[in-house]
């Protein structure tokens, strides 16, 4: 591929991922399915645990990954892909972090900026458009470079991570979580997901690991969690059907709630018969 058509896919991934999170069908859905604070995969326990519980945990899960956010004091955490800020009110909350979040979906930072109002977290969060691909922050500036189910989206992950690694301080952490594929993946299984995402991929645990490694990060920890998938997409698609006149109230469209519904199920199948993978990283940047 050419160096003029790898931009113009880049940019085009992009703005997709933009005007669908921009959407008033995408922003009502998620808001009200996921209940009001996060966009990203649970981890489930029990049949009863809420989206919003099992959200809640993912993020505890992954913090716990990080020594920087569990042992520095006011550590300064970049969220890529911060969505509606719930991840980021949490780490501000619970760990005593420094918070910024960088979102394409202006809506969606509208919407975080809000709550960051509303539950007084203008002190320690701030929120900026733009695109994990170019992040415009200076070298070395961050403790931390965290994101949830985010890098997905992106037509060059490869240059997402050389940004998280040069935005790092040393002895810096990138943890973050995303929906791959697996390395022996059926296509007629990925096909259907990755034409609702628009995508002509999704990354494998081994792209991440060895891209992480050629960067010069040390792979801290990689935990598979398939099963979460099977989860968290079923809890979804149960709740989205329990609810879906309250949807439809708030003017979701029949078109976008019909393919939401065929995509969630898709995501259930892909990850029962062993096509997908979910997973937590943990990569460090060198202190030398």
């Amino acid at each position: 591929m050419n160096q003029e058509q790898d931009v113009k896919e880049r940019l085009e991934a992009v703005e997709t991922a933009q005007e669908y999170y921009n959407s008033h069908d995408a922003h009502t859905f998620y808001s009200t399915i996921w209940g009001g604070e996060d966009l990203h995969i649970g981890t489930f326990r029990t049949p009863e645990d809420t989206i919003y519980d099992a959200s809640r945990r993912s993020v505890d899960g992954i913090a716990s990954l990080s020594y920087n956010i569990n042992n520095k004091s006011n550590c300064r955490v970049l969220d890529l892909g911060s969505g509606i800020g719930g991840t980021a009110r949490h780490l501000a909350n619970r760990y005593g972090c420094y918070v910024v979040g960088l979102n394409l979906s202006e809506v969606e930072n509208e919407r975080h900026r809000r709550k960051n109002r509303e539950q007084g977290f203008d002190d320690k969060i701030e929120v900026y458009d733009g695109n994990f691909e170019d992040v415009p922050f200076e070298d070395e500036s961050f403790d931390v470079v965290w994101s949830e189910d985010a890098i997905l989206h992106s037509a060059d992950r490869r240059k997402v991570l050389q940004e998280a690694h040069r935005v790092l301080k040393k002895g810096g952490e990138m943890v973050f979580s995303d929906p791959m594929q697996t390395e022996d993946c059926f296509r007629e299984f990925l096909q259907p997901i990755l034409n609702r995402l628009h995508l002509k991929s999704l990354a494998t645990p081994t792209f991440y690991v060895e891209t992480a490694k050629e960067l010069g990060m040390e792979v801290v920890q990689y935990i598979s969690q398939p099963q979460q998938l099977v989860n968290h997409y079923g809890s979804v698609l149960q709740e989205t059907i329990n609810r879906e006149e309250e949807l439809r109230s708030n003017d979701v469209s029949e078109n976008y709630l019909s393919h939401m519904k065929t995509g969630l199920e898709n995501w259930v199948k892909g990850a029962k018969y062993g096509h997908l993978d979910w997973g937590w990283f943990c990569f460090r940047k060198p202190e030398n």
